[in-house]
């Protein structure tokens, strides 16, 4: 494992984003947000829990064939990749809140787009970092009972906490660092975020997002991410993609989030970055909304100006890809 004393954004016992940009925060900020600016703000309310449009899920179980690549999205940046025979699931969350406590926090919109016990077995887990609302411990420890021989996947001293809840594989990266495997390659990448669990381990541990090489195709998730400059570099190193996933919600008050999240604008400029010099445009995914509420813009307002930042931008429609709540599709190369 990599000494973090050796890591470049990593300092004074805790690692940090090593961009001009990349100043986080304080808690006396998020107080005068959450105290302050929200008292004469209106906040428009969530809607009724499951009113989003859904689908039934696509999946094949156990394992599909090789040359069938699909991608459903369970909910916020929750997804089922099936890339031929192995299955991955990023930043898996099936608890109803995300938080540490189950009677306070932020509550599900939408529930989980298909059952835990629908899932078909899983080979490999992508873990960005250790929020709640993406490392959800009552999952972890469902998934680790349910699929023992499971890879994880996880950024830098994410492993100890992934341990005590029963994870017996696993692989930890810092940024750029990769992973290879019979089934499947994959590479830790650069995101622009923070770190915590509780009061006193702000930024203890990395964030992340990650590339995935399995089946003839390649997959780039994003994680929690704000805008930042290495969107090109991730291109370079893991593409040309076959598929991206990159987060566009949670991003009002924008004087806040900014440097945390990306917002629909910044999400369109990461796709451009992305593929910046290629000859086809990869199907883009629209994760982290529309399922749990952190933030204040309306739930359904990322889609919205996500398609009229894409549509300004002059990318093809059919490469957005803003699913519904359990939506499947394939991607990648067509066998044959």
């Amino acid at each position: 494992m990599t000494d973090p004393a050796a890591v470049p954004h990593y300092r004074d016992g805790g690692f940090f984003n090593p961009w001009p940009n990349g100043q986080l925060h304080g808690f006396g900020d998020f107080l005068k947000w959450r105290l302050g600016e929200r008292r004469t703000k209106r906040v428009e309310p969530s809607p009724p829990y499951g009113s989003l449009p859904a689908r039934a899920p696509t999946i094949v179980s156990p394992r599909a064939a090789r040359g069938t690549r699909t991608v459903t999205w369970i909910g916020h940046s929750t997804v089922l990749l099936q890339l031929g025979p192995l299955n991955v699931l990023t930043d898996p969350v099936w608890s109803e809140r995300a938080s540490p406590f189950q009677w306070i926090g932020p509550r599900r919109i939408m529930p989980p787009a298909m059952p835990f016990d629908a899932l078909p077995p899983i080979d490999v887990v992508l873990l960005s970092h250790n929020h709640y609302d993406h490392l959800d411990a009552p999952t972890v420890k469902r998934i680790a009972r349910r699929f023992p021989g499971a890879a994880w996947l996880c950024p830098m001293r994410v492993a100890t906490l992934l341990r005590s809840l029963g994870v017996a594989r696993i692989v930890e990266r810092d940024w750029w660092q990769p992973v290879d495997a019979p089934m499947f390659s994959a590479t830790c990448t650069p995101a622009q975020h923070f770190s915590g669990r509780g009061l006193r381990d702000r930024n203890k541990t990395l964030w992340c997002g990650w590339t995935i090489a399995a089946d003839d195709v390649r997959v780039f998730f994003a994680g929690d991410t704000a805008l930042q400059p290495e969107f090109e570099n991730i291109a370079r190193v893991g593409g040309p993609f076959d598929l991206v996933m990159l987060p566009i919600g949670a991003y009002d008050p924008r004087w806040f989030m900014r440097a945390v999240h990306a917002d629909p604008a910044d999400a369109v400029v990461a796709y451009r970055a992305l593929t910046s010099g290629v000859d086809r445009f990869p199907p883009c995914l629209a994760l982290h909304w529309g399922t749990f509420r952190l933030t204040d813009e309306p739930v359904t307002e990322p889609p919205a100006l996500f398609a009229e930042e894409w549509k300004k931008t002059g990318l093809p429609p059919d490469a957005n890809w803003t699913f519904m709540h359990g939506e499947t599709r394939r991607f990648g190369k067509v066998d044959g």
